[in-house]
């Protein structure tokens, strides 16, 4: 029995001796697994960016709590072909607006007693284009212009008068040899001269005011054109289009305490990264109110538009499910913030946000600051008390924004409105920088099947779709969509870049980038007329031949409501 017990015990021994090598080689091998993922997984901070990835916290309810990633966003974005701080062949392309050698002197064909007022409509940048457009009707009349008047009864409630947002001397002294300018209407027997109020028609050509203006102007000698948006032809003599951009691009420059304010905004955007990204996020209840679009908030966001929408009577929910479809529903914050990443922007990238107050507040905008942690806006880069000076005033504020997505290396716009316009041929004629659009049409689908994709392909088809609409050179044919948009008229090429294109294969007919003085061939997006005998010979063709072009948020408004397209427009 004894001995039993001891062979017993022996042949433990010999099974431990023999298990201590398999174990200590399996302990190895675990350690080292352990070490090979400690290096491949992703850092606490990946992590925290990407736990935002999940179905839409617009298509949640409050009571859920998805945390269920559905693919993986890359910190570094998605892979370009091209530099993403830059547009293709832009140093080959410059601004070039100044007057021809046979466009006469404002000294020579100013004629007297004849005075036109403008009284503009709208926000800032709808403002900026009757301003801009006032100029010219008033050379095509050989009229003196009288400084216009902002509109101050909007819906934008703004008591700002022309000089305290732009430099009034600035203005006058720029344009005088293209239009004589005056502060205000000269006084005659003691009295200020009055002035006969009238409406033009929307998209008024050369002929039209020669024809419906200038017999009222020479026997009232002083007319006042009022609700002034719009009211000039997208197609004009090619002169007149320069002097557009004379206007826009250069008289057109903002007081010094703006000026000011804007620049420390982009210089505090510089001190925190070389690069920076502007976004105008448009997503207001208002806007939303209006687009008739879903965005997942069921019950609860259906009454809360639903509650706005039924301010304006003429404003009724259209198919929700067709507007989204045609590209006519704003991307929400998280749509924005993936399309960036998909163009190759990474998680370090720095944005400065231009909105008013977004619907939905913080929750709405969490998913779009997980994918860009560096958010900024006025107001959390500026104090208060700096603020306070301009805080009062909607244009002020306006032109505070203005200044800083002007100035950044890549503008993007969620809408099509008159700041988006306006900042969009402001970028093109000043070098091409970067203006992004979402191609919302094409994206939609997109979206609307994300979770059943790869990052990869959801980045590849991303760029893919935005071809077009980057703000490249050439991206819009010449002539076509507004000219505030697409000032083509204005931009020159290079001659060696053209004679390099001109003699290689032509994709694309015959060439036309060496005639000089053409009409410009604009289309009219907005082709309103007020009075039916308009004498106005332009074009009135489909839009459906455009391509890479969107229409004006308010362009689609069925509705004679000023307030409504006060609120849209800007």
């Amino acid at each position: 029995m004894a001995l039993q017990r001891r062979r017993h015990n022996n042949y433990q021994r010999i099974r431990i001796r023999l298990l201590i090598p398999l174990i200590s080689g399996v302990a190895a091998a675990l350690l080292v697994l352990f070490s090979l993922l400690s290096i491949l997984a992703p850092s606490p901070n990946d992590t925290d960016h990407l736990r935002h990835f999940y179905t839409s916290s617009l298509n949640a309810t409050p009571d859920d709590a998805i945390t269920t990633p559905v693919f993986r966003v890359p910190r570094g974005g998605g892979k370009m072909d091209r530099h993403v701080w830059s547009s293709r062949n832009s140093e080959h392309f410059h601004g070039c607006s100044d007057a021809g050698n046979k466009f006469p002197k404002a000294q020579v064909i100013t004629q007297a007693n004849r005075y036109l007022m403008i009284a503009t409509s709208g926000g800032l940048n709808q403002q900026r284009t009757g301003i801009t457009d006032g100029v010219v009707a008033a050379r095509i009349l050989n009229a003196t212009l009288v400084i216009p008047k902002l509109d101050q009864k909007s819906f934008w409630k703004d008591s700002s008068n022309f000089s305290e947002i732009f430099d009034v001397d600035w203005f006058i002294s720029y344009l005088s040899k293209d239009v004589k300018i005056i502060k205000q209407l000269p006084r005659r027997g003691g009295k200020t001269l009055s002035s006969y109020n009238m409406r033009v028609p929307r998209k008024c050509n050369e002929r039209c005011y020669v024809n419906r203006i200038l017999p009222v102007l020479l026997k009232k000698h002083a007319v006042q054109l009022s609700k002034f948006d719009y009211r000039l032809a997208n197609r004009l003599d090619t002169e007149y289009q320069k002097l557009r951009c004379r206007v826009n691009y250069h008289a057109l420059r903002f007081t010094n305490p703006i000026f000011s304010m804007g620049e420390k905004l982009v210089h505090r955007m510089r001190m925190r990264s070389k690069h920076y990204i502007a976004l105008h996020l448009r997503f207001e209840p208002d806007m939303l109110a209006f687009s008739g679009c879903d965005y997942g908030g069921g019950e609860k966001e259906q009454k809360e538009l639903g509650t706005i929408r039924r301010r304006w009577k003429t404003l009724h929910r259209s198919n929700p499910d067709r507007q989204r479809r045609q590209g006519k529903c704003p991307l929400t914050p998280e749509e924005v913030g993936l399309m960036l990443r998909a163009l190759g922007y990474g998680s370090d990238v720095h944005i400065y946000v231009a909105s008013g107050e977004v619907y939905g507040g913080e929750e709405t905008l969490a998913p779009l600051k997980a994918l860009f942690p560096n958010f900024h806006s006025k107001d959390t880069i500026a104090t208060k008390e700096e603020l306070e000076p301009f805080s009062p005033f909607s244009s002020r504020m306006a032109a505070l924004d203005f200044i800083v997505c002007d100035e950044s290396d890549v503008f993007v716009t969620n809408n099509n409105g008159n700041m988006a316009k306006i900042l969009a041929g402001r970028r093109r004629y000043f070098g091409h920088k970067p203006t992004i659009r979402p191609n919302a049409k094409k994206l939609y689908r997109l979206f609307l099947n994300r979770n059943n994709l790869t990052w990869e392909v959801f980045a590849s088809s991303v760029r893919t779709f935005q071809k077009g609409f980057m703000g490249e050179p050439k991206e819009v044919r010449p002539g076509r969509g507004g000219f505030h948009e697409n000032p083509s008229t204005c931009i020159c090429e290079d001659s060696v870049t053209k004679v390099e294109k001109t003699s290689g294969p032509r994709k694309f007919g015959k060439d036309n980038t060496n005639r000089k003085n053409v009409t410009n061939n604009d289309q009219d997006v907005d082709d309103e007329s007020e009075w039916p005998d308009m004498d106005d010979d332009e074009d009135q063709g489909d839009e459906k031949g455009m391509f890479n072009e969107t229409i004006s948020d308010y362009e689609a408004l069925n509705s004679e409501d000023p307030e409504l397209e006060e609120i849209l427009s800007d």
